[in-house]
């Protein structure tokens, strides 16, 4: 039997596999709603196809419709009405060779079996020469199949008919519909294939609903059809497809058939086999309210001065899951179909956090993800690369102020920024105030309430009574450049109190950081200290990492605890050969202990980095 439902797929969205279909690129770009919309937006993609006529699909019958699944040396016609998919088949049939008209038996010739009878429709064009709904079958159970509806029949009240065996020679049959389960509601004889082929037809019958729904609605007589234009099937014939479907999922064969049909035929595609999920989200809307799980193991690695790789293990989701979104510091930035997405364009040396959270096909959200946190790698020049808070006053009544400075090397104007706060804490950002002017390199740019005191409104640059400079010690602020968190005061949707006191930060910072590092960072000062407003010294001597000044032991490591003794202050990153980084501490001016309690034996690479310059070890646990 076939594999489980949807994992091919959902192999297309993690991976590239031989199973995954040649889809052109922004071919269903278009197709963006649900329910009957989105079937009318599917028929505007594959309406209009390049109809070949009724005899040119002898010869891709002969090219494309060959026995490659079960019997793949056989250079046989792949039959479905003869076809034994456990074991040897009744009789095969050599491509043009055994094609005829005439036949008194099964086994003796194929022809061409319209999935849709041509009574339906006349014989009309371009439904007869259809490639999609036409397949090359057993001459004798095409013609014992008639132009029945397809259907679930019960083996209680089987159809007889000279000349052939019912069921037929690999269990196709007909008889009476099987008036109970997902079948019941109609009692009039219907042909039943084997399992194996089930999905098959039932996906042919959701194409030509949406290929042909603006002249299916005339064709109301045959049983299956319920005479409108959108739903298209009757209720009993609906659910035996939909259940067809989900019980045979897409298989190789179909996908490479519709690749064929495609590329080599007549131009059009079955959207039910590129994407089974759309079956559900057409014909049963609001039948899924399941959120994908969760994605798990979300790890951020730095690649470089402006690039950070994220990479965690895929979501399951009871129909399929369509699309992984990503946050960098709670704002979203972008969506992959993959499980793994590398963010660019950073500021160098400074520290990023993120999470994902996975979508469905019915436009259900998981929970987010834990968040992975990481610091891209210094440029090498010695000089920080982006703004930073350096100041914070918040004193009595409206004395309340933000110091940002710039030590770029550069002059940056100030249009890409804006602050916002955190009401109370709560985990929304408010209203943003937009900066203004242009910030020269080793200055600074005092942000104040127009009503604080002379000795804060005298320095400052910009003065606004809004809603960002409306803070009171427990609202976080965040510095944002084109919309992206660059630096915060506080902990967002934290524990914060902040009143009545000063923030300086200390001098050894030089980047900004989305995550507070209150005791790190920062000095406090009594309420209304503000004489340091409208200067910020920043101490760049930072030592350099070099083999000189790092020593690490022991290396192999036998115990719990490895060693690395240090002059200055840099960060250590413990990575696996896989590129996870799994252990992080700060380095300080004397022989630091780190605990490796939790790591496995293997090979690892320790990464030491301040400022300036980045080293890597190799560390073996034994």
């Amino acid at each position: 039997m076939k594999k489980n439902n949807f994992l091919i797929a959902i192999m297309c969205l993690i991976t590239v596999s031989q199973l995954c279909a040649q889809i052109p690129s922004n071919y269903y770009n278009s197709a963006t709603s649900n329910g009957y919309t989105l079937k009318t937006e599917l028929h505007q993609i594959i309406n209009n196809h390049n109809d070949q006529g009724y005899n040119a699909i002898d010869t891709f019958f002969a090219n494309y419709d060959l026995d490659q699944y079960y019997e793949p040396s056989s250079n046989t016609i792949l039959d479905i009405y003869s076809e034994n998919p456990n074991g040897s088949d009744p009789y095969n049939f050599t491509p043009i060779n055994d094609e005829c008209g005439q036949y008194s038996a099964e086994g003796d010739c194929y022809n061409k079996e319209h999935i849709i009878p041509q009574s339906v429709f006349n014989s009309n064009n371009p439904m007869r020469g259809d490639a999609h709904q036409l397949l090359p079958t057993d001459g004798r159970v095409n013609g014992f199949r008639a132009s029945y509806p397809m259907g679930r029949v019960d083996d209680e009240n089987l159809a007889s008919n000279s000349g052939i065996s019912n069921p037929t020679l690999n269990g196709s049959k007909l008889g009476a519909n099987l008036n109970s389960g997902y079948s019941s509601g109609y009692t009039g004889i219907v042909f039943e294939p084997i399992d194996e082929f089930k999905g098959d037809i039932a996906r042919i019958y959701f194409y030509f609903a949406t290929r042909y729904q603006d002249q299916i609605s005339a064709w109301s007589a045959y049983p299956m059809f319920d005479g409108s234009s959108d739903k298209v099937f009757e209720n009993t014939f609906l659910n035996i497809l939909l259940e067809w479907h989900e019980i045979d999922p897409v298989s190789t064969k179909e996908i490479e058939r519709n690749d064929n049909i495609f590329y080599h035929h007549q131009n059009n595609r079955n959207p039910f086999v590129d994407h089974p999920e759309f079956v559900t989200i057409i014909w049963e809307p609001n039948s899924d309210t399941t959120a994908p799980s969760i994605p798990t193991n979300l790890t951020a690695n730095s690649l470089s001065t402006n690039s950070i790789q994220l990479i965690w293990e895929a979501s399951t989701d009871n129909v399929g899951v369509s699309s992984y979104s990503i946050f960098e510091n709670e704002n979203y930035i972008n969506e992959t179909t993959n499980t793994s997405f590398t963010v660019t364009g950073l500021n160098s040396n400074t520290n990023y956090c993120y999470t994902v959270r996975a979508q469905d096909v019915m436009g259900n959200n998981s929970e987010n993800s834990n968040q992975a946190c990481d610091t891209t790698f210094e440029d090498g020049s010695g000089n920080p690369t982006e703004l930073f808070f350096s100041e914070y006053v918040e004193g009595s009544s409206n004395n309340k102020a933000l110091e940002i400075v710039n030590i770029t090397g550069n002059t940056i104007n100030l249009s890409a920024y804006t602050i916002a706060r955190d009401v109370n804490s709560n985990g929304a950002w408010g209203s943003s105030l937009q900066l203004v002017g242009n910030l020269q390199n080793n200055n600074v740019h005092v942000i104040a309430r127009g009503n604080a005191a002379a000795g804060i409104t005298a320095i400052a640059n910009q003065l606004s009574s809004g809603d960002a400079m409306s803070f009171n010690g427990d609202d976080p602020i965040g510095l944002f450049k084109n919309g992206i968190l660059i630096d915060i005061i506080g902990v967002f949707g934290g524990d914060n109190n902040y009143a009545n006191r000063t923030l300086r930060r200390k001098q050894n910072i030089s980047t900004p950081n989305t995550v507070f590092d209150y005791s790190g960072e920062w000095d406090s000062y009594a309420s209304n200290t503000f004489d340091g407003l409208g200067s910020h010294n920043v101490n760049l001597s930072t030592s350099s990492v070099s083999e000189a000044t790092i020593v690490l032991f022991p290396n192999p490591v036998k115990g719990n605890e490895i060693y690395v003794e240090y002059t200055g202050v840099a960060k250590f990153e413990l990575y696996d050969i896989a590129g996870n980084k799994i252990q992080q501490a700060i380095l300080e001016n004397k022989i630091n202990k780190i605990n490796i309690n939790n790591i496995k034996s293997g090979i690892y690479i320790a990464v030491i980095k301040n400022h300036n310059t980045l080293l890597t070890k190799k560390i073996i646990r034994l």
